[in-house]
């Protein structure tokens, strides 16, 4: 009786651990995602050193949650800078994540066809491309930008 206790166990431990319930799955997916679901209330997002308006902010990270992920930049260590400072004269959205000690930024650069995002954490640095009409074609509304 107890052996077969002991089986039913390990049986269900087993189980568990080789298909996680959908929750453990979206759980440890959102963990890791290179491109994540950004939460309006957890950013900010600047435009040459401005926030936007609460309204353009909630429309960007609309635009910018919806966007499709195209292609993952791989970087070769000391490659980071082009990265951070591209020699383009496209000005970059700034999104800022804070989430208890957590400090992430996003820097997004529209460009005709694509959408370029480079993710800063800490010291890591990664780069990937996504397509969005909408982020291609975002505009600040005609209101000027509220000083930070």
């Amino acid at each position: 009786m107890t052996w077969a206790i002991a089986i039913a166990i390990i049986g269900i431990i087993i189980k568990l651990l080789t298909a996680l319930p959908s929750v453990g799955v979206e759980w440890l997916e959102s963990k890791f995602a290179l491109h994540p679901k950004l939460n309006p209330i957890d950013v900010t997002v600047t435009f040459k050193g401005k926030s936007l308006e609460e309204e353009d902010k909630l429309r960007f990270i609309a635009y910018f949650n919806e966007a499709s992920f195209l292609k993952k930049y791989f970087m070769i260590k000391g490659n980071e800078k082009f990265f951070l400072e591209p020699e383009t004269n496209v000005i970059p959205f700034v999104i800022n994540l804070k989430k208890g000690k957590k400090d992430v930024n996003f820097f997004v650069y529209s460009y005709d066809d694509h959408v370029d995002v480079v993710k800063q954490y800490k010291k890591n640095v990664n780069a990937y491309s996504l397509s969005s009409d909408s982020l291609q074609k975002f505009t600040v509304s005609t209101r000027d930008l509220v000083s930070m």
